[in-house]
């Protein structure tokens, strides 16, 4: 394998790394991890017992992959033969808990999945194939992602939340355990149930995340707007944006919301 001289690589003497693996400085394998061809690994990553990570995949720095992860392999989609080129790729300061699923894309929908930095993936959650996952977000116990899903930055999905083929979901937006979502999902929203329904606004997420608070009643008052006026969808943001398009937080809510090709949770 191919890693930097400068700082000690540590690889348990029960783990395989295939000689063309590329490790950087400070990286540890546990026991029994596998490491296949075609992977990078980062400076300062942690790679626990018994997980797995095939390629092609890159991974940046300082991320933590937890036992029985398997990162990197085929897509789960049956019109992907294994023989077409396909990639995952993951930024830094990310941690993988245990038995986390992450597939790489399928030429479909670009041949790449990415996976932004600083995110949180907990047990159990599953990545699917051409998925576009963003900073800081939260995956609680067994959430779940369909093929070519994007999750914007900040967001918060609760235990065995389930998220459908192509839909996008919004920046700073939560879901409650057990979600099922089946259209996009704007941001900084509250949503639960199966199938999903808006819960209003996300406001303590919006204050840890140094909202200052005009800028949180400029998001209510577009909410009210969309989903309790009376207008149409293209009424109701033409509204919104004449009345509060001053606001960058509320034109991305009128942005989203407009660019949907899936239709919106209501």
């Amino acid at each position: 394998m191919k890693h930097s001289k400068a700082g000690a690589t540590n690889i348990h003497p029960t783990a395989v790394a295939h000689p063309k693996a590329e490790l950087g400085r400070d990286v540890t394998i546990g026991p029994y991890a596998v490491i296949g061809p075609r992977v990078v690994i980062g400076d300062h990553c942690e790679v626990k017992n018994h997980a797995t990570i095939e390629g092609p995949t890159v991974i940046g720095r300082n991320n933590r992959i937890f036992p029985y992860a398997s990162i990197g392999q085929d897509s789960q989609d049956k019109k992907f033969s294994g023989g077409e080129p396909s990639a995952l790729e993951i930024g830094d300061d990310n941690t993988f808990r245990e038995f986390v699923t992450l597939n790489r894309g399928s030429p479909e929908g670009g041949g790449t999945t990415r996976i932004g930095s600083n995110n949180w993936v907990m047990a159990y959650c599953h990545i699917a194939h051409d998925c576009l996952v963003g900073n800081e977000t939260i995956f609680a116990n067994g959430a779940t992602l369909g093929g070519h899903v994007t999750i914007k930055d900040g967001a918060y999905l609760g235990g065995y939340t389930a998220i459908h083929q192509f839909c996008s979901v919004g920046e700073l937006t939560m879901t409650g355990g057990q979600t099922m979502i089946a259209q996009d999902l704007p941001p900084y929203v509250i949503a639960a149930g199966n199938r999903a329904r808006l819960y209003g606004v996300n406001r303590i997420g919006l204050q840890r995340h140094g909202f200052a608070p005009e800028e949180i009643e400029a998001i209510q008052e577009a909410y009210k707007l969309f989903f309790r006026g009376k207008l149409s969808a293209r009424q109701s943001l033409a509204t919104i944006e004449a009345e509060l398009g001053q606001s960058p937080h509320v034109m991305n809510f009128v942005t989203f919301i407009r660019d949907s090709t899936r239709g919106i949770c209501r």
